[in-house]
C-alpha cells in the first residue's frame, strides 16, 4: 500500500508539477479544446475566467469529471453555478481532486461584470485545502481574477492571473502563481479557433491551442493540442433544446496515456 501510495504522489508531483492548488479545467469543454478556457464565455469560465461569467443571461449549471490516466484512484470532479442580476454575475464552484490518502478540495465565490460594451472582468475568492490522513489537514486562502474584450467582432482576448501573491502552502512549496493570455477567433458561427499561452512562475511556459466546430444543429466536434507536457485530446459536445448540454471528452499525455472526461451543463 504505501509503495503505491508513493506511486501515486509522484505522478502527482513529477508529471502534474502544478496540480497542488492549480485552476481546475474549463470542464469536459476545456478538456477536448487543448485544455484552454481562458476566452470562454458559458458556464465553463467560472473554473478558467470568470470575467467570461458576464455574458450569461440566465441561471447556469455545471459538473463534471475526469479520470487521470485511467487510475480509479486519482480523479477530478467540479461543479459550479452562477447567476446574473443586474449587479453583475455571482457565482460559485466546488472542486475535489485525489483519492483517500491524497486530496485536495476547492471552494470558490465568483463574480463577473460587464464595464463597457466589450469588456468584462471577474474574480473568484478561493478556500483551498489539503488533506492527507496522516499529516492532516491544510488549508490556504486566496484568489484569481481576469478580463475578456472584444478587439474585433470576430477576436477576443482573455487574460486570467490565478494566486498572483505567493501564499506557502507547506515548507518551501508555494501556491502556483500562473499568468494566462488567450486569443479565440470565430471565423463564422460554426467555427471558433482557440490560442492560449500559460505561465507558471514555477515551470515553463505551456501553448495550448482547440477547435470547435458545429458539426450539425446538435453536435459540436473538438480537438486541441498542448505543450509541455505534449498532450493531444478530443471530444463532442451536444446540445439540447431543453438548454442542457452533455459533453465528453478524452485527453493523451505521451507518457501516462489517456484522461476521459464528461460533463453536463444546464441553462434555464
Amino acid at each position: 500500500m504505501k509503495y503505491y501510495f508513493s506511486l501515486l504522489l509522484f505522478t502527482c508531483v513529477h508529471f502534474l508539477p502544478a496540480q497542488n492548488g492549480a485552476p481546475p479545467t474549463a470542464g469536459a469543454r476545456g478538456v477536448a479544446m487543448g485544455y484552454t478556457g481562458v476566452t470562454y464565455t458559458d458556464i465553463n469560465s467560472i473554473f478558467s475566467n470568470q470575467a467570461g461569467l458576464a455574458n450569461l443571461e440566465s441561471l447556469a449549471v455545471t459538473g463534471y469529471g475526469e479520470q487521470r490516466f485511467l487510475v480509479s484512484e486519482i480523479r477530478s470532479v467540479a461543479m459550479g453555478a452562477a447567476l446574473p442580476t443586474a449587479s453583475g454575475t455571482f457565482g460559485l464552484s466546488l472542486h475535489y481532486f485525489g483519492f483517500e490518502q491524497y486530496n485536495e478540495q476547492r471552494i470558490g465565490l465568483a463574480y463577473g461584470r460587464r464595464l463597457l460594451d466589450k469588456l468584462s472582468i471577474g474574480a473568484q475568492f478561493l478556500m483551498l485545502n489539503t488533506r492527507i490522513p496522516e499529516y492532516g489537514n491544510k488549508a490556504v486562502f486566496t484568489f484569481e481574477a481576469g478580463v475578456l474584450a472584444e478587439l474585433l467582432p470576430q477576436l477576443n482576448l482573455g487574460i486570467h492571473l490565478f494566486s498572483p501573491a505567493r501564499i506557502q502552502l507547506a515548507e518551501e512549496e508555494n501556491l502556483p502563481t500562473v499568468l494566462k493570455l488567450g486569443l479565440s477567433y470565430l471565423p463564422s458561427n460554426k467555427l471558433s479557433l482557440l490560442a492560449e499561452l500559460e505561465k507558471d512562475i514555477d515551470f515553463a511556459a505551456r501553448a495550448k491551442f482547440g477547435l470547435e466546430y458545429q458539426i450539425i444543429e446538435p453536435l459540436f466536434l473538438r480537438l486541441g493540442v498542448a505543450t509541455q507536457p505534449t498532450t493531444l485530446s478530443f471530444g463532442l459536445g451536444f446540445a439540447l433544446a431543453s438548454g442542457l448540454r452533455i459533453d465528453i471528452a478524452s485527453s493523451y499525455h505521451q507518457v501516462l496515456g489517456f484522461t476521459p472526461a464528461a460533463g453536463i451543463t444546464f441553462n434555464k
